[in-house]
């Protein structure tokens, strides 16, 4: 069957991709509603960037430039994602009755477990190289041994999430791309190409977020803006190899490529041959 998409806004003034676009409440919301039309089937928040160069954002002000956005989503009955590795903003988004949390630091704080155990939100649950300090810090990792470095890392996370009440029906695997796995060129394409084996290992669903990623716009020499159809390469691949949810800045261009696929190939459900 087609992924899930979960269409990206970043609410943030030092996004890569957006910079301070839509960091205006009313922008942030007619963004939100335009990806839910361009066929998102959850809207993915993130108010403070994982880029290493950004600068801190603190919590009140993070869930400020959140709130605006996630009333009118619920308003309008749009399932919200909230992209946040801050306790405090995860502890809020929680309280709001979202659908999905998403942490680029893979919820490392015992913490914050039984909280997590206690509600019925779906959780994101990402691998990065860097284990402390910022979110997406530039480490130099050989790229051959991430396929056994990113399951050793969900075999200890899931069973410590599992292990304090979080049902595992709940939880979905995201490797991380780009620099969330390092500096080294090959690695997201090989981490791309073992999605296969990370599904088989674990049985729960698999989310990839490879839109206007670094390591496509080095490959094809084009800035964030112009990196749609890379973008869309890497994301049709990665259906091929059977993922669940798909992260994109561009739903449209996804929505109809996997209408095209289905109906050259019904026998497929929609997955590229």
């Amino acid at each position: 069957m087609n992924p899930i998409i979960f269409g990206i806004l970043n609410i943030t003034e030092d996004s890569f991709s957006d910079g301070a676009k839509y960091l205006a409440p009313d922008a942030a919301i007619a963004h939100a509603l335009k990806l839910a039309r361009d066929g998102a089937h959850v809207v993915d928040l993130g108010a403070a960037s994982s880029n290493p160069d950004a600068r801190p954002v603190p919590p009140e002000v993070e869930i400020a430039r959140l709130a605006p956005a996630v009333d009118a989503l619920k308003r309008d009955g749009v399932p919200v994602s909230i992209d946040t590795f801050a306790p405090e903003v995860q502890r809020w988004a929680l309280a709001q009755g979202i659908d999905y949390l998403n942490d680029v630091r893979g919820f490392p704080d015992p913490k914050l477990y039984p909280l997590l155990a206690g509600c019925r939100t779906k959780l994101v649950v990402m691998h990065a190289v860097q284990e402390r300090g910022p979110a997406s810090r530039k480490l130099r990792v050989p790229a051959a041994n991430l396929p056994e470095r990113i399951l050793s890392f969900f075999e200890g996370r899931l069973a410590a999430l599992v292990a304090a009440g979080v049902a595992r029906e709940r939880l979905i695997l995201d490797p991380g791309m780009g620099l969330f796995l390092g500096t080294d060129k090959e690695a997201s394409f090989i981490v791309l190409r073992d999605l296969p084996q990370l599904r088989r290992a674990f049985g729960v669903p698999v989310l990839i977020s490879v839109s206007r990623k670094s390591f496509l716009r080095r490959l094809t020499g084009r800035g964030p803006q112009e990196a749609g159809a890379a973008s869309l390469a890497a994301e049709l691949f990665a259906v091929r190899q059977g993922v669940d949810y798909i992260r994109t800045h561009e739903p449209a261009p996804l929505k109809d490529a996997l209408a095209v696929w289905q109906a050259l190939a019904p026998e497929t459900h929609g997955n590229p041959p």
